[in-house]
């Protein structure tokens, strides 16, 4: 008995790529004009209004915007189809695109606390800022929330691991811009410390993200199987497709958002070469069908029914 590559068309798993680069490409553009629109404000305004928190906040956007233009690249790459060299297609752009994010992440985060622990170092050089650097948190508070919000629900539609990272990128921007207003309110009322010390959090905050996306990304690139409630949910559909007596072995890898999965297949020993195959078809058919599944590799087991007094041949 031989592995057999299975390789029916299935034009609902195509649909769904194609919805899903569609849906990312138009977020992250959306994502793109609000971050290129916050980093000009934040900064000048940082500037204007001697807040290192606010600069911060702007150099925080700047690299949502980086990282926008690194997940439109990913998106664009991943859906090319597969060639010789990637017979798997070119999902693992994707994967890529986190990592790359979380990297930056953590770049941008050491900065911020480097920048603050020279402020804080010499206090007594720390500036009163203007009303308006408050204004300008506010607005951008609220500007990455709504941004937060509306490319989550897009990437939980599309089930995108890299739109969910690039999403609580811009949450991570809106909880920075929070604790970026407080230390500004802190600093007028007489406590000027308060803001580096709000972009020493900010700092903190950016960098722990970025090393928990790279983590991630970094296990993803290394095989990791899909976790439990999926992978006993793609066997639960294997073993109630008709002519499996059982299933074993089943494994599963990431493939960016997508899952590999092998599998042994167990049919009754009395079963035709060609019956078997049909079987293995079916199974196939049904997984790419219910699942995000790639690709799923069988093998095919005989296993005589347990009603017949027979111990299955595994």
């Amino acid at each position: 008995m031989q592995f057999t590559e299975l390789d029916d068309d299935n034009e609902d798993a195509e649909h769904s790529a194609t919805m899903r680069a569609a849906a990312a490409s138009k977020s992250t553009w959306v994502s793109v004009a609000v971050n290129l629109l916050l980093t000009i404000t934040q900064i000048a305004a940082g500037v204007f209004a001697r807040s290192q928190g606010l600069i911060a906040d702007g150099i925080h956007s700047l690299s949502d915007l980086v990282a926008d233009f690194v997940v439109l690249f990913a998106n664009h790459h991943s859906q090319k189809a597969a060639d010789k060299d990637h017979p798997y297609g070119h999902h693992r752009f994707e994967t890529a695109a986190s990592l790359a994010i979380g990297v930056l992440l953590l770049a941008v985060g050491v900065g911020m606390l480097w920048s603050a622990f020279k402020k804080l170092e010499a206090p007594a050089s720390v500036p009163t800022v203007h009303i308006a650097a408050l204004w300008v948190a506010g607005g951008a508070l609220l500007v990455k929330e709504l941004l937060f919000r509306y490319m989550l629900a897009v990437a939980k539609r599309v089930k995108s691991s890299m739109l969910v990272a690039n999403a609580w990128h811009a949450r991570s921007d809106a909880a920075s811009s929070l604790v970026v207003g407080l230390g500004i309110i802190g600093n007028l009322a007489g406590y000027p410390i308060l803001d580096p010390i709000a972009a020493l959090i900010v700092g903190f905050m950016v960098s722990r993200m970025g090393w928990t996306f790279s983590w991630d990304a970094l296990h993803d690139l290394m095989d990791r199987s899909a976790d439990d409630l999926e992978v006993q949910a793609i066997r639960q559909t294997i073993s109630e497709t008709p002519g499996v007596l059982g299933v074993h072995e089943l494994r599963t890898r990431k493939m960016g958002d997508l899952i590999v999965v092998d599998a042994h297949l167990e049919v009754e020993a009395t079963q035709t070469v060609e019956a078997g195959h049909e079987i293995a078809v079916h199974v196939r058919h049904r997984v790419i069908q219910r699942h995000r599944v790639l690709n799923l590799m069988a093998h095919v087991d005989p296993a005589l029914r347990p009603d017949r007094d027979h111990i299955p041949v595994r």
